[in-house]
C-alpha cells in the first residue's frame, strides 16, 4: 500500500490526511474547500463523489481509500472502491451501510473496512480486548462521550462530530443483547446515570455503536450494549426535540438548528469507558477500561479530542493493513482487530 485517497477534507479528514501522509503518498479530495485554512501537506483534488465517472476515473490511481464523509454519502465510495479492488475504510455509525458493504465484501478482492471511528471502532476493539481475559462471559457495556469540556446551555454539547451522523444515531434503534437475545431498543432510552471522577454523567443507548459485536457475542454474554455518555438532561431535551416537535421527520432542518446553535469547541474531551464481567476459571471478577482523551498539538496545529482520536484510530487501522498483521481482503470486523497490534501502530501510539 503507497497510494491513499481521503475523501473529506473537513475536522476529522483533514487530519487523517496528515497523519497519513507521514507513511504514504496522500491526496486529498473533496467538492469544497478544506475545513482548515493553513496548508496540509498534501495535494488535494476538487470533485464531486457523486459524479460517478469521475468517482471512478480518480480511484484507479490508489492502492486504498479512506471516506470521511458523512455516512449518507459512503456507499458509492464503497461500491467503486469494491469493483476496483481499492482497499476501503471508513467512520459509519450507520447499520444499514456497514450492512451492503459487508455484502459486497464476500466477492471483494481488497479489505472493505467500514465503522473505523471511536463507536463503533476504537469501543469494540477494546471491548474484545477485555473479553479474551475471561474464560465464560456474562455481561459487556460500552461506553463513549465526545464532550465539551466547559458545557453551556441546557443540553451541554457542541458538535464537533458530524451532525448528521449524531441526528442518526439519536433516531435510528440500538441493537443489544438483552437477558442472552439479541434485540433492537429505541436509541434515547435506558438511561443511567454516571460519575466519572466525582462528575455526573448521564449515559444512553444509541444506534450503530457496538457495529457487528451482537452477532460476534451471540450466545456468549447475557449483555452486550453500548451507550452514548452526554451530561444530565440532554437526552429529555433531544427527545422533545425529536418527538414532540417532530423534527425527525426533517433531519436537515434539525441538523440546521443544532449547527447553528451548538457550534464546535476548541476545548473537548473524549471519554472511553468499558466493562467485562464473567469468570476466569471458576471464579467472578470484572475488568475495566477508563480514559480521558483532550485535545492535542499535532505537527504544530491544535486539534480537538474527537478529531484526532477519531482520526488516528482509522489511519492506525490502515497503518495495519498495510503492515499485513490484518487480512487483505473480504470485510473486517473492528472486534477482531487484536488491540496490542493497534497501540503498537505509530497511530495508535497516539492513545498511550
Amino acid at each position: 500500500m503507497k497510494n491513499v485517497l481521503v475523501i473529506g477534507m473537513g475536522k476529522v479528514g483533514s487530519l487523517v490526511g496528515v497523519l497519513l501522509s507521514k507513511r504514504f503518498s496522500v491526496t486529498g479530495l473533496d467538492k469544497n474547500k478544506p475545513h482548515y485554512s493553513y496548508p496540509l501537506p498534501f495535494d488535494i483534488l476538487q470533485g464531486d463523489v457523486a459524479d460517478h465517472t469521475f468517482l471512478q476515473k480518480t480511484l484507479k490511481g490508489f492502492d486504498a481509500v479512506v471516506s470521511c464523509l458523512p455516512y449518507n454519502l459512503n456507499l458509492p465510495i464503497a461500491q467503486t472502491a469494491h469493483q476496483l479492488g481499492v482497499h476501503y475504510f471508513d467512520l459509519t455509525e450507520d447499520v444499514p451501510t456497514t450492512n451492503s458493504i459487508r455484502e459486497m465484501a464476500k466477492t471483494s478482492k481488497s479489505i472493505m473496512a467500514p465503522q473505523c471511528g471511536l463507536a463503533p471502532g476504537l469501543i469494540g476493539i477494546v471491548g474484545a480486548d477485555l473479553a479474551k481475559r475471561f474464560t465464560k462471559l456474562r455481561d459487556m457495556e460500552l461506553r463513549v462521550g465526545a464532550l465539551p469540556r466547559y458545557p453551556n446551555g441546557l443540553l451541554g454539547y457542541s458538535f464537533t462530530w458530524s451532525p448528521a451522523g449524531v441526528i442518526n444515531e439519536y433516531i435510528n434503534d440500538s441493537e443489544v443483547i438483552h437477558n442472552g437475545v439479541r434485540k433492537m431498543v429505541p436509541s434515547l432510552d435506558g438511561i443511567e446515570v454516571i460519575n466519572i471522577e466525582g462528575q455526573e454523567f448521564e449515559a444512553f443507548s444509541t444506534s450503530g455503536g457496538l457495529g457487528t459485536m451482537c452477532e460476534t457475542y451471540a450466545g456468549r454474554v447475557d449483555t452486550l450494549n453500548y451507550k452514548t455518555i452526554r451530561y444530565p438532561g440532554h437526552a429529555k431535551l433531544m427527545k422533545f426535540m425529536l418527538y414532540e416537535l417532530i423534527m425527525k421527520d426533517d433531519r436537515q432542518l434539525i441538523e440546521n438548528i443544532l449547527t447553528n446553535a451548538k457550534p464546535p469547541v476548541q476545548e473537548d474531551v473524549v471519554y472511553v469507558y468499558t466493562v467485562v464481567e464473567g469468570w476466569k476459571e471458576d471464579k467472578i471478577e470484572r475488568e475495566e477500561f477508563y480514559q480521558a482523551y483532550y485535545p492535542k498539538q499535532i505537527e504544530g496545529q491544535h486539534w480537538r479530542a474527537i478529531s484526532w482520536t477519531t482520526a488516528a484510530s482509522v489511519a492506525a487501522v490502515v497503518e495495519m493493513v498495510a503492515n499485513e498483521s490484518l487480512p487483505q481482503k473480504g470485510f473486517l470486523k473492528q472486534e477482531d482487530i487484536p488491540f496490542d497490534l493497534f497501540l503498537a501502530t505509530s497511530n495508535g501510539t497516539l492513545f498511550k
